[in-house]
């Protein structure tokens, strides 16, 4: 089974409340027994379709006729939004594990794990400078690479090398993440994280071995911003938890 079929698998259904996609963080909102959750994840830039090419989200504007279950599913589309909008809801219909959630966000996490080690990052953060202090050797991976990062082709010749894996969740949204765990060495430490990475012990059973997300406790304050192109600092502000949880045996 598929880390997104698995994830799929785990959910409640629910009713669809409201959907939004801004420029930089997609947020879903539904209401499942009776409670709000509302679920993040990243903003694809989706050029092809921007000029009136093939529809990114063929159903916009009629999303919210569907079910929260359904609306999950567009995790498993080729289109980038579609599966930003799915993974969204996926993240806002997962049971909430908040016995394992620590208050530590993924740049304490890979600083401690990679002080000294060969690391690699799936995605350009903040904390890259700071995190290039304190490795042994950092190599950064990027679809669209900036400063000293490598570009997403070069996959193949540095996971294989490191000794702690960080992959962002934007690779579920790529579905690039059954490759490059393919490529990882059996003993190397794997972190997930970003604002789109599920909250799941799922993921402990694709390898994943701890998992750095987000919470939105403020959700009509970081929905309102999400709409207004808010980036994700603003949104922490505004009312995002950043967690972590760890796989028993690491």
């Amino acid at each position: 089974m598929s880390v997104i079929d698995d994830l799929l698998a785990s959910v409640r259904d629910g009713v669809v409340r409201d959907i939004v996609v801004g420029a930089f963080k997609t947020a879903v909102v539904v209401e499942v027994e009776g409670l709000r959750r509302c679920g993040l994840a990243s903003t694809p830039r989706d050029d092809d379709h921007h000029y009136g090419g093939g529809a990114a989200v063929p159903e916009a504007g009629r999303l919210l006729e569907r079910s929260a279950r359904a609306l999950a599913d567009l995790a498993r589309s080729r289109s980038p939004m579609e599966a930003a909008i799915g993974l969204a809801a996926i993240n806002a219909l997962l049971p909430a594990h908040e016995s394992l959630w620590t208050d530590l966000n993924a740049e304490e996490v890979i600083t401690a794990h990679g002080a000294g080690k060969r690391a690699v990052l799936v995605g350009h953060f903040p904390f890259v400078p700071e995190l290039r202090k304190r490795a042994g050797t950092l190599w950064v991976l990027e679809e669209r690479p900036r400063e000293d990062d490598l570009p997403a082709g070069a996959a193949a010749e540095v996971i294989p090398q490191a000794d702690v894996l960080a992959l962002s969740g934007t690779t579920l949204i790529n579905h690039t993440f059954d490759a490059l765990m393919a490529l990882r060495r059996p003993d190397a430490l794997v972190v997930m994280l970003g604002p789109s990475t599920p909250l799941s012990p799922v993921l402990f059973r694709h390898g994943v071995h701890v998992i750095s997300g987000a919470v939105v406790a403020e959700i009509d304050a970081v929905f309102r911003a999400v709409g207004q192109g808010a980036n994700f600092r603003q949104l922490r502000r505004l009312g995002v938890r950043l967690v972590t949880m760890r796989r028993g045996d690491r």
